[in-house]
């Protein structure tokens, strides 16, 4: 029970009072995002909220990170949001169940390991666009609905009051914490704003203003769809999509957070629970979503580290949504837009900025690249998957041109090259040229001590220098080559000298 349910292993020290004072702040802060998010994607505001609920309490409970908060995402409502135009919001609920079940077998089949690949400066670069990202959506805040429809921005006294009781907001949260961290910063700005804005009856944009959060308990529900092969190739390829894009954002995000709370969650037992999380949501009705990076540091940044907070923020954000939505309501936009606004300024690596004299050319590219990408196209897996590929690139060059040999004739007139660097496809080519077969003694020996021959497009190279040498009838003797090249090599045996004793053991990490 302890593995599942951290809240109840009792060798764990928690704070119950922050734990739930952070999960009803980050309840409040769950409201706008997921109306937000559903309007997005062209859904009704309850539709993100139900998703909001769901993804929040199965992950919580099952997750592979405590603290960590999930929840309907724009991410998700970028990919959904043309299929629920085209065909309709059953099909985004089925969408979403096949995507759960696409995480659900990722995680059982170990595939959380595959962050591990994700380079830093590409970290640097998804945070660094998420805090822009978030940063620039508060910005819709400051504008108001003209006659016609189109937004414009504020002016005059409105302009002015909301940027008083934004800044009041950040002000409230940055100074806090410096006098007592008894109660949550962001939850005391919330509630000062809140009582600010009703005593001295001040007018200004408030939660209901967007849209009504008034509904029931999350309905269980169907796809009123027909199953059948044609809908299936509709909905699958979303559903890949959804599932790549949920797994990219989380386990990120649990990246982010085990490096704030120097711990260690677990990527594979995260993507079980998002995946579960998924399905829930599309039978109860709900859209779908990932880990959010912007309430995971609210939670984080008050204190929270167990899993109760998640579940006390899930629990809240039904309440809200069942019997306080007159409430919630009244909460003015203006003290979300400030706690929103800290969470971006707070995610933003600003050591990033610090070092960028001192970090190597392509990996300041990378990170501008990813970031760029995250801005613009607001596809947190495409510009993840830029930054791989580019920084991946960028090590198989280098790695090509370093590979290098020690060259010598012992006592008996032996040649000997020491190889040194990997033998890969990229480095094929100039490890061919290391060697002088005209000039070379009768028998040479190609020592890969110091190597590893790593891929077809290396055994091909190794076949063909060694019938160079054949053609000018010298013998070539390959030393300390791994169990896997021998076997590769096979049809070259009568060429082949391998020392099995001292060949090396080559061990790979499991997760």
């Amino acid at each position: 029970m302890k593995r599942v349910l951290n809240l109840f292993d009792f060798k764990q020290t928690i704070d119950y009072k922050t734990e739930v004072l952070s999960g009803i702040t980050v309840a409040l802060a769950l409201v706008p995002e997921a109306v937000a998010f559903s309007m997005i994607a062209g859904l009704s505001p309850l539709t993100g909220l139900y998703a909001a609920f769901m993804m929040g309490l199965v992950t919580s409970i099952f997750g592979g990170r405590p603290g960590m908060i999930s929840g309907a995402t724009g991410a998700v409502a970028v990919v959904i949001v043309a299929l629920a135009k085209t065909h309709g919001v059953e099909y985004v609920f089925l969408t979403v169940i096949l995507a759960g079940i696409i995480q659900m077998v990722a995680g059982f089949l170990r595939l959380g390991k595959l962050i591990r690949l994700v380079p830093h400066p590409v970290m640097f670069g998804f945070v660094n666009g998420l805090a822009i990202v978030i940063f620039m959506s508060q910005l819709d805040q400051f504008k108001f609905r003209a006659e016609d429809g189109a937004l414009q921005w504020m002016t005059g006294i409105p302009l002015l009051v909301m940027l008083g009781l934004v800044f009041l907001t950040m002000l409230i949260i940055w100074g806090l914490p410096k006098l007592t961290k008894v109660i949550p910063a962001s939850l005391v700005a919330i509630l000062t704003i809140f009582g600010i804005v009703l005593i001295f009856n001040i007018d200004t944009i408030t939660v209901g203003d967007i849209a009504s959060i008034q509904g029931g308990f999350p309905p269980f529900h169907l796809p009123n769809i027909p199953i059948t092969l044609q809908t299936i190739k509709i909905v699958l390829p979303y559903a890949f999509i959804v599932a790549g894009v949920g797994l990219i954002e989380s386990l990120l995000t649990l990246n982010l957070i085990d490096e704030i709370t120097e711990t260690r969650g677990s990527g594979n037992k995260e993507a079980v629970a998002q995946g579960l999380a998924n399905m829930a949501s599309g039978l109860f009705s709900g859209m779908g979503g990932c880990a959010m990076i912007g309430q995971s540091l609210i939670n984080i940044s008050n204190g929270a580290r167990a899993r109760l907070s998640g579940i006390v923020a899930s629990i809240m954000l039904l309440i809200f949504i069942m019997f306080g939505s007159e409430l919630i309501e009244k909460v003015p936009m203006a003290a979300l837009t400030g706690l929103m606004i800290m969470v971006a300024i707070g995610t933003f690596e600003w050591v990033s900025v610090k070092v960028i004299n001192k970090m190597p050319r392509h990996d300041i590219f990378v990170m501008f690249i990813v970031m760029l990408v995250t801005v613009f196209l607001h596809n947190l897996a495409l510009a993840v998957l830029i930054g791989v590929i580019i920084s991946a690139l960028v090590f198989a060059w280098e790695s090509a041109i370093r590979i290098r040999a020690r060259k010598y004739i012992d006592k008996k007139g032996v040649k000997h090259y020491e190889i040194y660097g990997p033998l890969f496809f990229g480095s094929t080519s100039v490890f061919a040229d290391k060697f002088d077969v005209q000039n070379d003694p009768d028998e040479v020996i190609i020592d890969f001590k110091e190597s590893r021959v790593a891929d077809m497009s290396a055994i091909k190279a190794l076949d063909s220098i060694t019938e160079r040498y054949a053609k000018v009838n010298k013998v070539v003797h390959l030393r300390h080559l791994s169990q896997d090249c021998k076997q590769l090599l096979a049809n070259a045996d009568r060429v082949i000298d391998v020392n099995i004793l001292e060949d090396p053991t080559y061990k790979i990490p499991f997760d």
